[in-house]
Order: structure tokens, then sequence, then C-alpha cells
């Protein structure tokens, strides 16, 4: 894989609008179309597939999450899993910013990979000095 390609981190945000048709859906269904022709990498942590997880089983239930869960697993793009260095990474992160436990994981990964962050959520605001963001929706 070519290490120069521009990675986009999606967080919930991105993956919930993407699912839901909502504003910012076309963007990251682009991301998406260039990340399955090899001209880009999108990731996601898997503390923001959790995160996108829970919101759907408790906003939809059970079995919608699970449906949404096996849509998301033929999605390409990659879910990083999560070691040490990345949850030191957040937890630092989450101490400094007012942000959430679960967007200090897109931040912290996004940062770790030198990446764009995709995200429309206004409280990711707070760190538009320590990450590249690009905002949808």
């Amino acid at each position: 894989m070519n290490d120069r390609l521009t990675v986009f981190v999606l967080d919930s945000f991105a993956l919930l609008a993407y699912l839901g048709g909502e504003s910012g859906q076309m963007r990251v269904k682009e991301i998406l179309h260039d990340a399955s022709h090899g001209e880009n990498r999108a990731v996601m942590s898997l503390i923001n597939l959790g995160e996108v997880v829970y919101i759907t089983e408790r906003e939809r239930g059970l079995a919608k999450a699970q449906e949404v869960l096996a849509m998301i697993e033929q999605l390409p793009f990659e879910i990083l899993p999560v070691v040490r260095q990345t949850v030191l990474a957040a937890a630092h992160i989450k101490a400094v910013y007012p942000v959430a436990y679960a967007d200090a994981f897109a931040i912290a990964t996004a940062q770790e990979h030198e990446g764009t962050l995709v995200t429309g959520d206004p409280e990711i605001n707070s760190v538009k000095d320590i990450v590249e963001i690009e905002w949808i929706g």
C-alpha cells in the first residue's frame, strides 16, 4: 500500500451521517469510493465503531444495530485496533480538551496516522489546532 495516500479518519458523526443519509453523506461516500479504488485510505478507530453501534442500538434497537454493523463491515475502510499508545494519547487529549472520550480516540487516530479527521461534530472544533479537520454536514 502506498503510504503517501491521504488518510481520512472517520468519526462516529461522519459514519452515522453516511449511514443515515444526513448532511455530509455525499462527502463520506466520495471518501469511501476513492478508498475502494486505492486513491486514499479511510480508517476508523474500533472505539468509534463501538460508538456507532451503541448509538444505533440505543436509538433503533439491537436488531438494527446488528444490521448496521453487518453493513459497516462491508464498507471499504479499515477498523483500527486500539493499542496502548492510542489509549494513552486519547487519555491525554481528553484531559486537555473538552471532547468526549470516544472523540479523543478519533483525534488520536488522526494524529497517529497523520490523517484528516472527517466530522461535523462541533465539539471537535476545540482541537482544530492539533489535528487537520474536514468539516461535513
